[in-house]
């Protein structure tokens, strides 16, 4: 009997909660703000936040935070909501914080109407010079002790439009001397005269992340707010609004960050990559984006089983890219589709096959029976893999070599006889003998070879672009390095290669995944088009960097 998957510490509190009678069923949300594509780091919070109500009574609901109109747009809106239901999950709601500026607005309103937030005239720098520092408070403003009327009337001529950005705040009054500096009246408001995407210019002040995310909890009724590590000081406050304003008691609880080895996984850093050409758009099969993921070839399933298996802690650390690498591959070898291509071709010329015949072969779908066979056409000319040639053998090579014999994959067994050369040394022909009775499936030749490879016929090849995708950085963690982050992108991440492929990939779809003999695993892009065939490469079939690693 296999044993039971321990616990993280949420689902711990989540099963006292229940057993406690606390909540029959609980609510969580997946609350992005729509500034970029999610990346890697998001599919965490998505796998948790709607993996704990697949497990639990209750329901997810999806946020969007959309608090800040100059950087928001509803492409990462459309963006996001694809990703998510990707992945495999579906939200109970969809909401926006911009749903509840009115009800925020009046709950700032309250806050005023206690002589707990007021009006201030002073500039930002101003204000962040008054915060003081870690061991030394900091000091009141001038501006604290308005009176209730005046600060009413104040933010109400904010809302109105009287005030250019940047001249007033409206700032909690709790503790210029307080041990957590977040805690010195932060700011709750701020003019921002700035067209919204969903409510136009119907405002011109809007609330900063702190107000807006516990009152958007409480009016949902999320009983498990998870959000990451740096939001621990955040939660003071987020509990003393909810207190102040006597709403629903929504929780906050933190996990660490998961980041991921030879990638950054920052929005602003993954901008820079973007707006400086360093890679095509947020889905380029590079970025840690969902998008650029799923363009990448990788799975839904690889991807949840990834989060699953890293799980989540207390404390951050940096989850090496391989086992990203390995998820994918385990579940690529059970699902994608067995063809032939050959990505650097030579030519081989089968000197006693017939000239223009061309026969069927039977060839494995694979991975398993259930797939089938498909028909491969086989001729005179193919087309090999040119490190699959030796001018002259090496110990212990099984490939093809002057005196040589290899399997053909699903066809016969050849012997080179000769070779070709061009001025510059190049191996352009390969001229073999093959043997008629060593057919696969049907070989009485009695002939014993150790080596098979692939191959396809030149006469019915199709030519194909395949883009050899790599790791984006040379070192594990490029935001660590010093100097410019952008200084360690590997100049290899990205090789195009002209490729001849089997006639039955004509046929391939966006949504498969195909494994190309003994090359790795790859998927079509999707600029590609009947006339030209492209296709990416998802992940090598083995982890040549941990090859690298050893060397070093």
């Amino acid at each position: 009997m296999s044993e039971e998957k321990s616990l993280n510490f949420i689902e711990d509190i989540i099963e006292a909660d229940l057993a406690a009678g606390k909540y029959n069923s609980i609510v969580t949300r997946f609350p992005p703000e729509p500034n970029g594509y999610l990346h890697m780091g998001h599919a965490t919070a998505i796998c948790l936040n709607f993996g704990l109500t697949k497990k639990y009574p209750g329901y997810t609901n999806l946020r969007f935070d959309d608090t800040n109109p100059v950087t928001e747009d509803t492409e990462y809106v459309d963006s996001i909501k694809e990703d998510i239901k990707w992945l495999g999950f579906e939200w109970k709601n969809e909401l926006y914080a911009s749903d509840y500026f009115g009800d925020l607005y009046q709950y700032a309103v309250k806050l005023i109407d206690k002589n707990l937030a007021y009006v201030d005239d002073l500039s930002s720098e101003e204000i962040a010079t008054g915060k003081g520092t870690p061991t030394e408070p900091g000091t009141n403003s001038p501006f604290r002790e308005r009176s209730v009327a005046e600060n009413l009337d104040l933010f109400a001529r904010m809302k109105a439009g009287e005030f250019p950005d940047g001249s007033r705040t409206l700032r909690a009054k709790i503790d210029m001397a307080h041990t957590n500096m977040l805690m010195r009246d932060p700011l709750l408001y701020r003019i921002k005269h700035a067209h919204h995407h969903r409510t136009g210019d119907e405002w011109c002040i809007y609330p900063m992340y702190d107000f807006a995310h516990g009152q958007s909890d409480s009016i949902e009724n999320i009983t498990h707010s998870i959000c990451t590590l740096e939001f621990i000081p955040h939660r003071e406050l987020y509990d003393w609004l909810i207190e102040k304003l006597g709403i629903y008691p929504s929780h906050q609880y933190e996990f660490a960050r998961r980041n991921l080895s030879y990638t950054v996984m920052s929005k602003r850093k993954l901008l820079q990559l973007v707006n400086d050409k360093h890679v095509n758009g947020w889905d380029d099969p590079r970025m840690p984006t969902i998008s650029g993921m799923r363009r990448r070839g990788f799975t839904a399933q690889s991807i949840r089983k990834f989060c699953d298996t890293i799980g989540i802690a207390k404390r951050e650390n940096v989850t090496d890219f391989s086992l990203l690498e390995f998820c994918l591959r385990e579940d690529l070898n059970q699902s994608a589709l067995r063809v032939m291509a050959v990505l650097d071709p030579v030519k081989l010329i089968i000197s006693n096959y017939e000239d223009g015949r061309t026969e069927e072969l039977s060839s494995d779908n694979g991975p398993d029976e259930t797939t089938g066979t498909r028909m491969i056409p086989f001729s005179k000319e193919l087309w090999i893999e040119r490190e699959d040639f030796m001018e002259e053998a090496a110990k212990k090579w099984f490939r093809l070599a002057p005196g040589a014999m290899v399997r053909l994959k699903s066809a016969y067994i050849v012997r080179c006889d000769s070779f070709e050369k061009d001025a510059e040394g190049n191996v352009t022909e390969i001229h073999a003998t093959y043997f008629p009775e060593s057919r696969s499936g049907a070989d009485t030749s009695g002939l014993h070879v150790k080596g098979t490879i692939h191959w396809v016929s030149a006469k019915e090849a199709v030519s194909a672009e395949v883009r050899l995708y790599d790791r984006l950085f040379k070192v594990e963690n490029p935001s660590s390095e010093e100097g410019d982050f952008k200084d360690y992108i590997n100049p290899d991440s990205l090789s195009v290669v002209k490729a001849f492929v089997e006639p039955s990939l004509k046929g391939a779809r966006l949504d498969q995944r195909f494994q190309f003999l003994r090359k790795g695993y790859f998927c079509l892009d999707k600029e590609a088009t009947p006339g030209h065939l492209i296709f990416n490469r998802t992940v090598t079939l083995k982890d040549a960097w941990a090859k690298e690693a050893k060397k070093n």
